[in-house]
């Protein structure tokens, strides 16, 4: 008896996992009349990208330097100069709803994550957990030939299962991620974080020096170039998603000194920001829109408007001199 393998070409890419293909060997009466085959597993396209995600948390447009924002983010700056800039992504004001959107391209109250993983209620779209039926891709890239990798936080493992007793079907490991760097939960300490990795509790180097986001670079550096090393046409996508800027504000020292006095409350933050809403404007600016985008002149009032509200209001509540002789500055 013959049967034909079929071709991992013609497999239908809308629906996986794939089927297992059939055997393409011949079977005879003795083993010198068959012929073994070895089923064959989806590789990615020829020329498949290289694709690294970052998730910045809990940062807006008024604070990177990229976008107009008083930090200087000059990296990001040559980065964007080369590249597409995008100005409608869909937020969803809390960390787990954003980052199940992101990773399953869907609307979060579709995939469980109507509230933070903290704040389920045990109702359909507040449960946090995310079905089965909802592959992330990671999942999708998995089974189409990549290496899949996640650094930094995970916020999309229900509460209850996130110790180290599982179950780990929802941790990064079990929703399409091979390797997963990280911590579970909102937030952790930048000096002495809680990590995992893929699902085993490991501890923090002891470093006096040490913090997690350049742990986290280094780690993704490390599996990067590892996974290059050994299959160069393999693609991976690596998904980056720090623990810094959000809560809990662990500053390294050499940055908190560079920027000493700079932030400080009251009347230099204040007149900080009628400029900053000017660089911000002039950024979503300089970004082309389609002529026939009705909607692209209606945003930049928006955002002007937004803006202007904003200082008026900076105006109303922020007192005419700053706390200190050191942080002086006009009344704005």
């Amino acid at each position: 008896m013959t049967l034909t393998q079929q071709s991992t070409s013609s497999q239908d890419a809308r629906s996986i996992p794939y089927p297992e293909p059939t055997f393409a060997g011949h079977i005879g009466k003795t083993f010198s009349e068959s012929e073994p085959a070895y089923p064959e597993r989806v590789g990615a396209p020829t020329g498949a990208p290289n694709i690294l995600l970052i998730l910045l948390d809990d940062i807006g447009f008024g604070q990177a330097g990229v976008s107009g924002g008083p930090v200087p983010t000059p990296h990001m700056a040559e980065l964007a100069e080369r590249s597409a800039q995008l100005t409608q992504f869909h937020t969803t004001w809390l960390c787990s709803p954003t980052r199940a959107a992101l990773l399953t391209g869907r609307n979060h109250h579709r995939v469980g994550f109507g509230t933070i993983a903290e704040g389920s209620t045990g109702f359909p779209g507040y449960n946090c957990a995310l079905p089965n039926t909802a592959a992330t891709v990671a999942k999708v890239l998995t089974l189409n030939g990549y290496n899949t990798a996640w650094f930094g936080k995970n916020h999309n493992t229900p509460d209850w299962e996130s110790s180290a007793a599982g179950p780990f079907d929802r941790w990064p490991t079990g929703m399409g991620f091979e390797y997963f760097y990280g911590f579970n939960g909102g937030e952790t300490s930048q000096f002495e974080p809680q990590l995992y990795e893929n699902i085993t509790p490991i501890e923090a180097p002891d470093d006096p020096d040490y913090h997690l986001t350049e742990d986290l670079v280094n780690r993704a550096r490390e599996w990067i170039g590892r996974q290059k090393s050994v299959a160069p046409d393999k693609p991976f996508f690596a998904y980056f998603a720090s623990g810094a800027v959000h809560a809990p504000h662990h500053v390294p020292k050499s940055y908190r000194a560079k920027f000493a006095g700079q932030f400080d409350a009251g009347g230099m933050w204040c007149a900080r920001r009628p400029s900053t809403a000017r660089s911000s404007l002039g950024w979503f600016r300089r970004i082309p829109t389609s002529p026939s985008d009705p909607m692209a002149s209606r945003r930049g009032r928006r955002c002007l408007l937004m803006r202007r509200r904003s200082t008026r209001r900076c105006k109303r509540s922020s007192p005419r001199t700053s706390p200190t002789p050191t942080t002086r500055s006009a009344s704005c």
